[in-house]
């Protein structure tokens, strides 16, 4: 089921209020049970769990920033 331009930019505001801040804490929980690994090893994981959020989430934020192509299309002459 494809979701509607409205829709998904009102998901991925609460993909990116709610859920991208949730994630942040659980990933750093996550690294603090490890210990603290060297800064290197830290600093990969970091970049791996930064990009890992987003890939099953692409398809809600593609095209948000775009305007609505569902919406009647209105030209201005001056």
């Amino acid at each position: 089921m494809a979701l509607s331009y409205k829709s998904r930019r009102r998901l991925a505001l609460l993909i990116l209020v709610l859920g991208l801040p949730g994630y942040i804490v659980v990933a750093v929980t996550v690294m603090n049970w490890l210990e603290r690994p060297s800064i290197w090893v830290e600093l990969a994981v970091y970049i791996g769990l930064g990009v890992l959020w987003a890939l099953p989430l692409k398809a809600v934020f593609k095209g948000i920033g775009q305007a609505d192509p569902d919406a009647p299309r209105q030209d201005h002459e001056d």
